[in-house]
């Protein structure tokens, strides 16, 4: 079996992880794995991603024996409930801002765009992530101004600090979808972005980790609100890449293994439009980025 995509999901109130099958419409779950095969495998994919390599080659060893044995079949996924790939990450989210060109013009429409030299970096608490169909709650009390940000999220693999660029890819896991769910109101007010980024529910994540081995070079981001397309873009725009987003963050900040790095978004947010577009209660996101799949959440 060609081994692509992980996913955690709760099953029957159990949560735990596994691999999806190449039809994409079942998984197989690492503890039936483990129970057919005698394989030991960890509790959580946050510890199966620590593992790194040998853990693949010990879920790909297992998968590889099912095929033979057909000791166990997949769950079909409209029977369990796919979470956040990573529902209680460790650290907060590393977030890049204004990586592509198009979304600065978006923001500042008078002057020449204002190219940033360096990426911009802040971070979203680990208590806003989410999973697929989640309501994103709206805080109606303290926000009027809630936005949607489809971005590409990279899982590193391994950790290290001080990473040289040319080594970077090497240390990326795989690769999800995030929406950097966004109070514009909250994040003007404050100046630091911290607070209007990290409101409960407003970093919804998944459905699935693509492992690096079977990405694309570049990924197209669609992000549609209510079925209709506000932001189509490609990571082939970044003004940052993947490799120089990890080289920098890791200079003596040691990236850790399971962490997520939301790499940005393209031009289409809701602030961008004028007058601006809003998400509202009732609101339907759907962030599909290439060979991933899509993210959908509504607001509450």
């Amino acid at each position: 079996m060609n081994m692509k995509k992980l996913l955690t999901f709760e099953d029957m109130g159990l949560v735990q992880w596994g691999v999806l099958n190449e039809e994409e419409t079942g998984v197989y779950s690492a503890i039936a794995l483990e129970e057919a095969f005698f394989t030991p495998f960890p509790e959580t994919l946050l510890e199966f991603i620590r593992q790194g390599n040998d853990g693949l080659l010990a879920l790909a060893d297992a998968l590889e024996q099912n095929e033979k044995e057909g000791a166990i079949e997949a769950k079909p996924l409209d029977t369990i409930r796919i979470l956040a790939p990573i529902p209680h990450a460790e650290r907060n989210i590393f977030c890049i801002g204004k990586n592509y060109t198009e979304h600065i013009v978006e923001f500042d429409k008078t002057t020449t765009p204002d190219i940033p030299k360096y990426p911009i970096i802040f971070t979203k608490a680990t208590s806003s992530i989410i999973g697929p169909e989640d309501l994103i709650n709206p805080h109606k009390n303290v926000t009027s101004e809630l936005d949607y940000e489809g971005e590409l999220a990279v899982i590193i693999g391994k950790s290290d600090s001080d990473i040289p660029i040319s080594e970077a890819m090497d240390y990326v896991y795989g690769f999800t979808i995030l929406n950097d769910v966004t109070a514009r109101d909250l994040q003007r007010n404050h100046s630091q972005w911290f607070h209007g980024k990290s409101l409960d529910t407003f970093c919804p994540m998944g459905p699935y980790i693509l492992l690096r081995d079977a990405a694309p070079d570049n990924f197209d981001v669609i992000t549609k609100v209510n079925n209709e397309v506000r932001q189509d873009g490609s990571t082939g725009e970044f003004i940052f890449t993947i490799p120089q987003l990890i080289t920098t963050i890791s200079q003596g900040t040691t990236l850790q293994a399971g962490d997520i790095i939301a790499t940005g978004t393209p031009s289409g947010v809701g602030v961008g439009f004028n007058p601006p577009r809003y998400l509202h209660s009732g609101d339907c996101v759907e962030i599909s980025i290439s060979d991933i799949g899509t993210l959908k959440n509504k607001v509450k």
